[in-house]
Formats: structure tokens, sequence, C-alpha cells
């Protein structure tokens, strides 16, 4: 990707308004440290209101009990719950690369605070810390494309967009932010100038962490190598140092990220929701064939060059179907069906664009509307020849990320953020002409209009709107509602209990987890699915049955929660099961209620022992 032509960058200063802002026109990552610093502030804000210190979604939860496991001498490289399911706990998929510096921060801080303080002053730095790099990202990929103005707008973008964004508040340790981060420096590195290694090093490097740190982004990693090798066929000795680098780079940190996260018991073992041999071994055949055909074939003919390219494509292909050709299905397809209707299905992340337009239409406009005006624009400059292969680039990227979206809504993060780049060059290519043409008012209307509908939260508003005004606000979907049952407060009665095994809604198993030494059946997570299916059914199953179900799984203690909405699910599922039974008030023989402290939302009970 070449730099702006002389004329583009002139274009891409701002205008001499007779002010001197020589901060913007000389020191233009000025600009970026006051973005950094606006959002910083915002969530530190967004931090002191906080009432917990750890953030709202299970994840938060459950990433920090996995950290305070590790703190307290549980091995690197075991990643078991052992509190979480059945006997013997449940395999998580987390990577120990996010939980490093977690742990870090608390010892750390541990070393002149109390261990409640040391984690709250971790939680609370660590999202913030990640603010820098997305930002940065953001600011050196837009002035890549479109120089300094360009970069300014996609700064007011992304400072808009990481406002809002609870990921980057404090308490928020899952590692949805650090991917968001990953992504920003691989779409620096991306931009970089045609054939410079030095951002495609960078670019391979994030890659290789990202596929490292989640799956999520494993497609965007595939695109971004896929548009490398394309490019490098189309240029040849052109793209030669940046295929080459972003190939090694690639192919050299997921190795060493396998090595440094997988015990070696575990080389062979093939799993499709982490770091495993199937990722590792896809992307470093990918990263290696990239690199090999660059270096041998980059100064032959294109049609050498698509011979190369096509005999890697079919090496990493054989690769996949040989090692991992199950990781090219959905991971939780073969899940089983009552966990699907009853967990995975009303997890609101993972809802469809069919089902979040009957449940959260609104949402649809925040989701939606950005990224596909983003599309649309990538498909009219193409269709202009306007930098075309720049929107090709952008183009690739978003298009799968739109589809990715329509099938689960979690895919939307990206996808906003990744249309921040194209509307970008497009607002200030208008704003360009807005200013060459001071009395056309349409121009700067144009300029205005589409500044405005590339700001996600202006469509969540507007669609929020909409539906009020048409009486079809967004409605929660079953199941998925939330409780007060989860709190500290609400838990403290189990803590007090003797250790045992908890049978519990699963979206309360992060927080029993948290804050009581207890083992817990179930928590929301696919490797538990053994501990979900016992829980869910209990509640499902008659009084007597239910006993019997207790008894087997040894179960010393049962907490009901009526507002949680999965087992208000599950009382309507089964009018005669026992969570039907205790809602209505109805406790069996072989359950003893603990004591609460006035009316309580969670409702503890002791399972009394078979035979007494």
């Amino acid at each position: 990707m070449t730099h702006p032509e002389p004329a583009l960058r002139s274009a891409g200063r701002f205008p001499d308004t007779g002010l001197k802002l020589r901060v913007l026109r000389d020191r233009p990552w000025a600009i970026v440290l006051l973005a950094i610093i606006i959002v910083v502030l915002a969530s530190l804000v967004a931090g002191i209101r906080a009432t917990d210190y750890v953030g709202r979604d299970n994840d938060d939860a459950m990433r920090l009990v996995e950290v305070r496991d590790f703190l307290a001498g549980q091995g690197w490289f075991d990643t078991m719950q052992y509190r979480l399911g059945l006997e013997g706990g449940t395999l998580m998929h987390w990577s120990r690369l996010v939980d490093l510096p977690i742990a870090g921060l608390i010892a750390v801080f541990g070393l002149f605070l109390r261990p409640q303080a040391s984690e709250a002053a971790a939680l609370f730095v660590w999202p913030i810390l990640l603010i820098a790099p997305v930002v940065i990202g953001v600011a050196r990929a837009c002035f890549n494309i479109g120089g300094r103005q360009t970069m300014v707008i996609g700064l007011i973008l992304i400072v808009l967009s990481l406002i809002g964004n609870m990921r980057f508040q404090p308490g928020n340790i899952d590692h949805h932010n650090v991917q968001l981060a990953l992504i920003a420096l691989l779409m620096a590195g991306l931009t970089d100038p045609l054939g410079r290694p030095r951002g495609h090093v960078l670019a391979g490097i994030a890659a290789g962490i990202a596929v490292a740190v989640g799956v999520e982004t494993t497609p965007l990693v595939a695109i971004a190598g896929t548009v490398i090798a394309l490019r490098w066929a189309w240029h040849g000795e052109r793209m030669e140092g940046a295929a080459k680098a972003f190939g090694l780079s690639i192919a050299t940190t997921v190795t060493s990220a396998f090595l440094v996260t997988t015990p070696p018991h575990l080389y062979a073992l093939v799993t499709c929701d982490n770091l495993s041999l199937g990722f590792f071994a896809i992307a470093t055949s990918g990263g290696l064939a990239l690199f090999l055909s660059a270096l041998t074939t980059s100064r032959a003919s294109a049609k050498a060059r698509v011979l190369a390219l096509a005999a890697s494509a079919a090496a990493v292909a054989v690769v996949t179907l040989s090692v991992a050709p199950q990781c090219l299905q959905n991971p939780l397809a073969s899940l089983d069906p009552l966990l699907k209707t009853l967990w995975l299905d009303r997890v609101e992340e993972a809802q469809s664009i069919v089902q979040l337009a009957q449940t959260m239409p609104s949402y649809l406009g925040f989701g939606f509307a950005a990224g596909t005006l983003a599309i649309l624009t990538c498909l009219v400059r193409i269709w202009r020849n306007d930098r075309r292969e720049l929107h090709l680039v952008f183009l690739a990227l978003c298009l799968p990320t739109l589809a990715i979206s329509m099938l689960q809504i979690r895919g939307t993060t990206f996808l906003n953020f990744l249309s921040i780049f194209p509307l970008s060059l497009a607002v200030s290519d208008l704003r360009t002409r807005a200013y060459r043409e001071p009395r056309t008012i349409r121009a700067e209307l144009a300029f205005a209009g589409l500044m405005l509908m590339s700001i996600p939260s202006i469509w969540g508003l507007a669609a929020a709107a909409v539906a009020s005004s048409a009486g079809t606000e967004a409605t929660v979907m079953t199941g998925t509602t939330t409780s007060a049952c989860g709190t500290r407060d609400a838990i403290a009665p189990l803590a007090d209990e003797p250790t045992g095994l908890v049978a519990a809604p699963s979206n309360l198993g992060a927080a029993i987890l948290r804050f009581t030494r207890h083992r817990v059946l179930a928590a929301p997570y696919h490797r538990n699915t053994a501990g979900m299916l016992a829980e869910l059914n209990i509640g499902l199953a008659a009084p007597d049955a239910a006993r019997d179900l207790l008894h087997r799984d040894g179960i010393t203690l049962l907490a009901f929660c009526a507002e949680d909405g999965q087992t208000d699910l599950i009382a309507q599922r089964a009018p005669g099961g026992l969570y039907a039974a205790l809602e209505k008030g109805i406790v069996p023989d072989y359950l003893a209620p603990v004591a609460t402290p006035g009316p309580a939302a969670l409702k503890i009970f002791r399972v009394i022992p078979q035979g007494l």
C-alpha cells in the first residue's frame, strides 16, 4: 500500500483557517495523546462510579478466579478449573497470556495493598492500559491511508466508540479488549506502505498473539494473511519484504505461543476453541508457505507467483484437513440439544440478526449500520477506481465480518471497528472537497452527514427512537434476564456454609466461585457441558427424581434464584419439576432452608444426605 501521492498528502492536511494549528500540523502524535487522555478520563469516571471492582460479565469474574488460582500456586500449564463441574473439574480454554499481566499487576499492588485492594487496583488499571494500543493502532492505520486529516477523523470515531465501550472500563478483564487492541495493531501494520517490512512484522506478531488469545479473531487473521499473499502475487518484488516479514513473524509468534502455553503432554491434542495443534499447524504452515513463496518466486513472472500461491494454499488445505478438519465447522454445533435450547440460544452475543430483530431491534442500527455503510463505500470507490486496491483490502475485511456478525452478533464489535478505516478516508475526502468548494453547501452537508452516519451510537439512538415511537421497544429474550442473586451480599450466606458442591443456575456459577470456597456444578461455558446438563436436569426433574440426581452427583447445597431467567424458563418448561415447585414455595423434605438476614433473592438449601 503506497503512501498518498503529494497532492493527496496536501489535501490530507488541515486547511489554513488563519489559526496557527501547529500541534495539528507539526505534531500529529500530540492529537493521539489527547485522544488517549480523553478515553482514559472517561474510563476513570466510569470506574469510580462502579459499585463493584469486577466487570458485570461472567467472564470477568471467572478470569479473576483463574488468576487467583494461578497466584495461589496452580501451574502455568494447568488451566483446569477444579471447582467447576462434576468431579475432576473443567479444563478451561482461556490463555495464560492474558492471565499473566493481570496476575503481575495484582502481585505488584500486593506489595503495599491488602489482597482485595490489590485486586481492585489491578482490575482498575488493566483495561485502561489497553486503550493506548487501540488508539495508536487506529491513528497509525488512518495516517497510512490518508494522512493527518484522515488520522484525526479516525481518532474522533475511535474515541466516540471507546467512551461507551464497557470492555475498556475498569474491572473488565476478559480477553475481548485485548483482542481489539491486537486487531488495531494488525491494521496499523497491514496498511503500512507497500513493500515495507517493518509494519508487516508488527502485523504478523499481532496476528499471532491474537490467535493465541482467542479464536474469535482467527477469521480476521486468516483474511489478513490472504490479503497480504494476494498483494504479493500481484506486485511481486515490491511486496517481497512485506510478505516474508508477515509470514515469518506470524509463524514464529504462533509457534512461540504454542510452546509457551501448551503443556507437552497436550501437544498432539486438537481443540478448536483455543491454540492447540490445530490452529498451530494451520497458522504456521500458512505463514511459512507465504515466506518461502516470497523468498523463491518474488522476482519470477506473475504466473509463477500465482502458481506458488496456489501450491501454498493447497499445502495449508492439506494440513488443515489432515490435522484439524473438525475446526472447519462450528465448535458448538455438536452441543447437546437441551443445552442449545436452554442456554446457547439465550446467550445474547450468540444471537443471529434474525433473533436480534425480534428481541432487540434497536441494536440493529448500532451493530450493523456503520459496517454496512463502510462496505457500500468500498464498493462505490472500487467501481470508480478510486484507490481500488486499498478499498479491496477493506472490503475483504469488512464483508466476511458482516456475514459472521449476522450469524452471531458478537462480531459487530469488530465490524464497527473495521468500518472506521474506509469511512475515515471517505469523510476526509469530503472534508477536503468542502474546503475546496466553500460556496457549495452540498459538499459541507455531505461531509457532515457522512461523519454522523459513521458513528454507530448515532444509529443506535436513532433506531431506539424509532422503536420507541412505533411501540416496538427492545425486549429481553426469556432466559437472559439478570438478577440480584449474583451480588456479594446475596451469596454471603452461602459462603458461610461448610465447603461443598453447589447446584445453582449457570449464570451464578462464576460469582459463587469468586465469593465462596465451594465447588459449583454449572457456569456458562461450553466445556462445562456435563455440569450444565446436570444442573438443568435437576431443575427439570420431578422433586423425587431430583433428589436422586442431587445425591448421585454429591451435591451438598442448592441455590435457587427465582429471578434468574434460565430458572424461570426451566420452571415453565417443566411445571411439575423441582424448580417449578420451589418457585411456588413448595420445598421437598430433603432440602433444608438456610436462614438469611431478611428477604433474600437467593434461596439457599442444604441437601440432606441420603438415609437421614
